[in-house]
């Protein structure tokens, strides 16, 4: 098993910035990607951004692109998510997720964006953005 523990969340004004962290710990694999999602109230889990553990490559939804930043400390075993120019509207839970990528799974430029992709999650931080 997995335990992945978020942290970072709290309460911004529009236009501020936050960093959230997901630490890692538990079974360890030789390479996994690392995904954020999150999820306003009403409204379904969406995808935020991945990243793959071991080779380091990214990928954002289009609503977030240009202004969140998804980073890894591997020795820390730990990921980032750098959110800058917050907006109203990026006020959700955000929750970290990872799964194990065997060999030729998400290879190249493929990644995991949907929730049921994902095997482990962490428990969620609330990020609130005030107009």
């Amino acid at each position: 098993q997995v335990q992945l523990v978020e942290s970072g969340g709290g309460l911004v004004q529009a236009g501020g910035s936050l960093r959230l962290s997901c630490a890692a710990s538990g079974r360890t694999y030789a390479s996994y990607a690392m995904g954020w999602f999150r999820q306003a109230p009403g409204k379904e889990r969406e995808f935020v951004a991945v990243i793959k553990r071991r080779v380091g490559g990214t990928y954002y939804a289009d609503s977030v692109k240009g202004r969140f930043t998804i980073s890894r400390d591997n020795p820390k075993n730990t990921v980032y998510l750098h959110l800058n120019s917050l907006k109203p509207e990026d006020t959700a839970v955000y929750y970290c997720a990872a799964v194990p990528i065997d060999a030729g799974k998400y290879s190249g430029n493929t990644y995991p964006t949907r929730v049921y992709e994902y095997d482990y999650w962490g428990q969620g931080t609330q990020v609130t953005v005030s107009s």
